[in-house]
């Protein structure tokens, strides 16, 4: 039991994995165990983030003329990857995936619903027209809790989960990844992935090995 961490789950929902809209590789392979991990109620507080776009949202391809999924533009100041449309709020993608018990969760934190700004981290919004981050307030929320240290899964490992670590320890906690729990956009980016998180004093840590 771990009563000062926190579990995040991040966005692990239909149109992530195989088949979905932003299918992240062998995205699917980790619903068993999250779901697992959940029902063994090793952390002090869960919570789970669920994309949330409105239609049109502007990190969608379909948004910008022209433009194509995976390209980059520059908006507020910085390089933003255009997605295809995904995770559009109140579609079945959307909906957190219906073969993990969610009833162990103690937040669930939507992100993403401000058309104009783009949302990967659960601690704060990527930045917008004011080049600030706008905050989730689930650091406070996490404090307010007792909690010390954040344990972070899902999708995608090279995106969400790695902005959340970072942000993570930028709010003062200590972070890890539960590393077999986790699957990248693309598997090209693993190695990068892991000299990034030790740079940063990120643990690394397989499932097997809590309790």
């Amino acid at each position: 039991m771990h009563p000062q961490a926190a579990l995040i789950v991040v966005d692990v929902q239909p149109d992530f994995m195989p088949g979905g809209a932003l299918a992240c590789h062998e995205g699917d392979a980790i619903v068993p165990g999250i779901d697992r991990l959940l029902r063994q109620r090793l952390f002090g507080q869960v919570v789970a983030t669920q994309d949330w776009h409105p239609r049109g949202h502007v990190s969608f391809a379909s948004t910008h003329a022209g433009k194509s999924p995976f390209e980059q533009i520059p908006l507020y100041g910085h390089p933003q990857t255009l997605w295809p449309d995904h995770c559009v709020q109140d579609t079945p993608g959307a909906a957190l995936h219906p073969d993990i018990d969610w009833s162990p969760v103690d937040l669930i934190l939507r992100k993403g619903s401000n058309p104009a700004v783009d949302s990967y981290s659960a601690f704060q919004e990527n930045h917008g027209p004011d080049r600030q981050r706008p905050r989730t307030g689930l650091a406070g929320w996490l404090k307010e809790r007792g909690v010390s240290e954040v344990y972070a899964v899902g999708l995608a490992r090279d995106v969400c989960v790695l902005w959340t670590v970072q942000d993570a320890l930028a709010a003062g906690f200590r972070a890890r990844v539960i590393w077999d729990l986790t699957r990248p956009v693309t598997s090209t980016s693993d190695g990068a992935m892991r000299a990034r998180l030790l740079e940063w004093g990120v643990g690394m840590v397989d499932s097997a090995n809590l309790g």
